[in-house]
C-alpha cells in the first residue's frame, strides 16, 4: 500500500509566510490567503472584492498592467516587483510569482513581502551615492542639492532643509532650504524657539505628528502662520565635536505621515552626510587659510596674484586697463615697539576696513606683509582714476585711530602702476608699485 496522499487545503496555504491571491480577469480578488494581512494590513475578508490596481502605487500601474497581459497570454512571472499601500498608509513592496489557469479564468499569484531587501538595497545605494557626491560636488550648497536628491529616493522629501548649528554664536544657519509655503529661510536665527533646539540640546531625532506638531509650536511660541506642517521629522547631525546640525523634512495637510522606520533611515544617512559635511567645511576652513590673511581677512599675496592673472587676461582680451596701489604704513614699527603687538594688530585689521571702504566690491584689497597692502583696481578708465582712489586712501588713513585707548596716527606711502604703461606681467607690475611706494616714502 503506498503513502497516502493529501489534498493542500485552504489552511496549508495559511501557513505560507508568502500570500497566496486568485483573481480574476478584471484584478478583482476571489480568493486571499492569511499572509496578505500580515503584508497588506487588510484581513482575507477585507480582500475580497477589492482591485489589486485600487491598491498599488500609482506610478507602478502600467508596468503591471503589461505584466498581466504576459501572465494571460501563458508567460507565467517569476520576479515581477511592484508596491502597495497597506491599510496603515505604508508603502511595501511586493515581488510576486503568478500564472494564469484558463480552468478556473484566474490569475494566481504568489506574493512576498521585499520591503525590508528594498531598503537594504536603497540604504546601500544611498551611502555609495553620498560617497561619490562628498568627492564630486564642488562646495557644500551642491553637495546638498545632491543630497535631497538621494534622501528623495528613500522616502517622501519635497520639503527637505539642512540646519547647520554655530555653538559659538547659538546661531542656526539654512544653507539648504526647499519648502512648498516657505519658500526663503531666514539665513540666520537665534536656535531658541525652534524645533530644532531640543533635537541639538538632547542630540535624539524628534518626530512629530500634526497635533504633537501644533502643540510643540505653540509651546516654544513658533509661528508658521496658516502652513502648519502635518509632520514633521528631524535628526541630528553628528560629528566627533558633538550636534553640528539637523537635518530636516516634513509633509503638510494630504501628505505622507513619516513613520519610526523613516526616523531610524534618516539618523543612518545623517550619519554620513554629518562626515561628509565636516569634511567639506574643513577643506573650506583650510582653502580660506591658503588664500586669506588671518588677522585682517584679507586676501594674502598668493590670492592677489591669482586675481591680477585673471584681471591681466581680460585687459588684455578687452584692451582694458587697470592699476596696482602699492602701500606701507610709516613708523607703524614704532607701535608695535612701544604699545606691542596687540595693539599693533587691532591696528592693521582698522586699517584693513578702512582700505575696503575706499575701494569697489569688484576691486581686491590684500595684504602682502607685516604692514604692507596692495590694492587691484580693475577696469578703470583713465590713469588719473587710480591716483583719484590713491588720494582717497591717503586721507581715509591719514585720519587718526583710537585703539586700546591709545589715539594713534599713521601715514601711508603709497606708489601706483598701471597697465599697460608700466608692464604686462604681473611680477612686473608688482615691482613698479612697489619701487613707486619707496620712492613716495623717500619724498
Amino acid at each position: 500500500m503506498g503513502p497516502k496522499t493529501y489534498t493542500p487545503l485552504a489552511s496549508f496555504i495559511d501557513l505560507l509566510i508568502d500570500a497566496v491571491f486568485a483573481v480574476d480577469a478584471d484584478a478583482h480578488i476571489v480568493f486571499a490567503s492569511a499572509a496578505c494581512e500580515r503584508i497588506f494590513g487588510y484581513t482575507p475578508q477585507e480582500m475580497i472584492g477589492k482591485n489589486m490596481f485600487d491598491m498599488m502605487v500609482p506610478e507602478d500601474r502600467d508596468l503591471t498592467r503589461e505584466s498581466v497581459v504576459d501572465v494571460m497570454a501563458g508567460r507565467p512571472q517569476l520576479h515581477f516587483e511592484n508596491r502597495y499601500i497597506r491599510k496603515d498608509g505604508q508603502v511595501v513592496h511586493i515581488m510576486w510569482s503568478a500564472r494564469w489557469s484558463p480552468a478556473e479564468q484566474l490569475r494566481i499569484g504568489v506574493a512576498r513581502d521585499v520591503t525590508e531587501r528594498k531598503r537594504a538595497e536603497s540604504m546601500q545605494a544611498a551611502l555609495y551615492a553620498i560617497s561619490e557626491a562628498a568627492y564630486a560636488a564642488e562646495d557644500l550648497l551642491a553637495l546638498f542639492k545632491r543630497i535631497h536628491q538621494i534622501v528623495g529616493t528613500l522616502l517622501q522629501a519635497d520639503n527637505f532643509s539642512v540646519a547647520l548649528y554655530d555653538d559659538e554664536t547659538d546661531q542656526l544657519s539654512f544653507p539648504y532650504h526647499v519648502d512648498e509655503y516657505e519658500r526663503t529661510s531666514k539665513p540666520s536665527r537665534s536656535v531658541a524657539g525652534t524645533l530644532c533646539a531640543e533635537i541639538i540640546r538632547t542630540g535624539q531625532p524628534l518626530l512629530l505628528t500634526s497635533e504633537a506638531a501644533a502643540a510643540r509650536l505653540a509651546e516654544l511660541q513658533v509661528s508658521v502662520g496658516a502652513n502648519l506642517p502635518f509632520c514633521w521629522l528631524g535628526v541630528p547631525l553628528k560629528s566627533h565635536k558633538g550636534t553640528i546640525g539637523v537635518l530636516i523634512v516634513k509633509s503638510y495637510p494630504g501628505g505622507v505621515y513619516y513613520s519610526d522606520e523613516d526616523q531610524d533611515l534618516l539618523q543612518f544617512v545623517s550619519t554620513q552626510i554629518a562626515t561628509v559635511i565636516e569634511r567639506q567645511q574643513m577643506q573650506v576652513r583650510l582653502q580660506r587659510m591658503a588664500q586669506y590673511d588671518q588677522l585682517t581677512d584679507l586676501p594674502n599675496r598668493g590670492l592677489l596674484y591669482d586675481r591680477l592673472k585673471v584681471a591681466l587676461l581680460a585687459a588684455q582680451r578687452e584692451q582694458g586697463r587697470l592699476s596696482l596701489l602699492y602701500l606701507d604704513l610709516d613708523k607703524f614699527k614704532q607701535v608695535n615697539d612701544t604699545l606691542g603687538h596687540g595693539v599693533g594688530d587691532l591696528l592693521l585689521q582698522e586699517v584693513a576696513k578702512r582700505l575696503k571702504r575706499c575701494v569697489r566690491e569688484s576691486d581686491t584689497v590684500a595684504r602682502v606683509g607685516g604692514d604692507e597692502f596692495v590694492v587691484l583696481l580693475e577696469c578703470i578708465v583713465l590713469p588719473e582714476h587710480a591716483a583719484l582712489v590713491a588720494e582717497k586712501i591717503h586721507k581715509a588713513l591719514s585720519r587718526s585711530f583710537t585703539i586700546d585707548g591709545h589715539n594713534l596716527t599713521i601715514v601711508p606711502s603709497i606708489g601706483i602702476a598701471l597697465y599697460p604703461e608700466h608692464g604686462d606681467g604681473e611680477q612686473q607690475l608688482l615691482d613698479h608699485a612697489d619701487k613707486a611706494m619707496y620712492f613716495a616714502k623717500k619724498r
